[in-house]
């Protein structure tokens, strides 16, 4: 019975937002709220809800203080040399663009973190889809998918807990797949040059010059253009994204911004270096290095109250939507795990797999791990399923390694799922609903993951 509840409130959850008939946000809460009620457990509830906000308190800490440091990076110009060469590729080239979010994307992902990568590709990519008429799921579709598969890296979550759930060495799981990982993102920037065709064939191809004269709302600036027509501003200035019109200046890819640091650059690159180093080293939990962080970038850049008050106004809109989004996800996630669903759905599957598929255990891992890490979360998958999947396949000959290395493939769709924190980070910045980018990306992440374990097949690392 709690396996058909658990099936029902994920599809019902889907669903819903896909048709838009509930926003994200209250689909999160309402729907597991109710199955609980269903389940008989309403009076507990509370208890669960409690215990998926404990767990996922220190994930909401984390983005929000990364969100205001990397805002302030942006708004500083750190990041302007990497756009600036972007877009001198991209040009107005629907094309180009769409592989440049792709590469872009796949270049920030090498930090581990998924809301880095968002935060600054959308903050570069944004406006020159916004005044091309570019589809905006184009860009998070492609985006997110780079990062799924770059999320494999040691450091970035999955590799080190499935070592750490079979007791193996992080690089035995991942060196090895780094062809099959090659051939998936390969893919990606394959898809990313379809899909730029498509929007190139619908839109045609203009010269930035062209967009600034035609383009009837604000336009984009500082992207080698020269001009400055017409600009917005506002209380996102610094986040690179289109605001309502203002007399202090579009503050995305301005190079005449006021927040601009020119003086302190390589104070704010080493910084960011020894941030991203101390995360990928473990000196302390990545939410105080945050914090710390995003503490220090604002005394150091803007040491008047009045200035550094502007800032964490100006990015204030995205840590609200954010946290809001995972304290959301916070009650689907505790309901899940407190009544019991997610382990009688994975117990479920795990029955349910053929005698005969015993020897082809890795194979069936990576399958599975497509579906199972987009409805649940890494931890949950990598600490609760795998050492099940694991303990089968050596019953059949299948050693550990290769089921960590098939437990792997899932995550290009992975990073979509509404339980992952991130992903309302990109659809946040990106004014795209969740329904939409859901639609839109499912096919292609689904895809890119099949390409990634038949790589592995192939290859015999699988």
């Amino acid at each position: 019975m709690l396996t058909i509840l658990g099936f029902a409130m994920i599809a019902t959850f889907l669903v819903l937002i896909m048709l838009k008939k509930m926003s994200p946000i209250a689909a999160l809460v309402l729907i597991p709220a109710l199955f609980c009620v269903f389940v008989g457990k309403g009076a507990k509830l509370g208890d669960y809800v409690i215990d998926g906000v404990t767990s996922l308190a220190p994930t909401a800490a984390m983005l929000m203080f990364a969100i205001v440091y990397f805002g302030v990076m942006i708004d500083v110009g750190l990041f302007d040399p990497i756009v600036r060469a972007i877009l001198r590729f991209c040009k107005a080239d629907p094309l180009r663009i769409v592989v440049g979010t792709a590469v872009l994307a796949a270049i920030v992902s090498l930090d581990g973190d998924g809301s880095t990568t968002f935060m600054i590709t959308v903050s570069a990519m944004y406006p020159l889809y916004k005044r091309l008429k570019m589809s905006l799921v184009v860009m998070t579709g492609v985006a997110a998918m780079a990062n799924g598969v770059m999320n494999t890296l040691p450091w970035g979550g999955p590799t080190a807990r499935a070592a750490t759930a079979l007791k193996l060495d992080a690089s035995d799981i991942f060196v090895p797949m780094i062809p099959a990982l090659a051939v998936g993102l390969l893919f990606v920037f394959s898809l990313a040059y379809v899909l730029g065709r498509r929007e190139r064939k619908r839109l045609g191809v203009l010269t930035l010059d062209e967009v600034l004269v035609e383009e009837t709302e604000p336009v984009l600036v500082g992207a080698g253009s020269g001009k400055d027509t017409r600009r917005t501003g506002g209380a996102g200035g610094g986040t690179g994204l289109p605001q309502e019109p203002e007399e202090d200046g579009f503050q995305g890819l301005d190079p005449n911004r006021e927040t601009l640091r020119p003086r302190l650059y390589w104070f704010n690159a080493l910084l960011t270096v020894t941030l991203l180093t101390a995360m990928i080293m473990e000196w302390l939990p990545i939410p105080v290095l945050f914090l710390l962080g995003a503490a220090l970038a604002l005394t150091v850049n803007f040491p008047q109250m009045p200035a550094q008050k502007a800032r964490i106004a100006a990015h204030a809109e995205n840590v609200l939507n954010v946290s809001g989004m995972v304290f959301a996800a916070a009650v689907f996630t505790g309901v899940l795990q407190g009544t019991g669903m997610v382990d009688h759905m994975a117990k479920w599957l795990v029955e349910n797999i053929p005698d005969g598929m015993g020897p082809h255990m890795a194979f069936v891992t990576g399958v599975l791990s497509i579906p199972l890490t987009y409805f649940m979360s890494n931890d949950g998958f990598y600490f609760g399923i795998l050492p099940v999947l694991a303990e089968a396949g050596q019953a059949h000959g299948v050693s550990s390694v290769e089921i960590a290395r098939a437990s792997l493939v899932g995550q290009p769709l992975h990073m979509s799922s509404p339980l992952v924190p991130a992903v309302y980070v990109l659809v946040g910045m990106a004014k795209v609903e969740f329904g939409d980018h859901t639609r839109f990306v499912v096919k292609w992440a689904a895809l890119t993951s099949l390409v990634v374990l038949g790589a592995g097949i192939l290859f015999g690392i699988i």
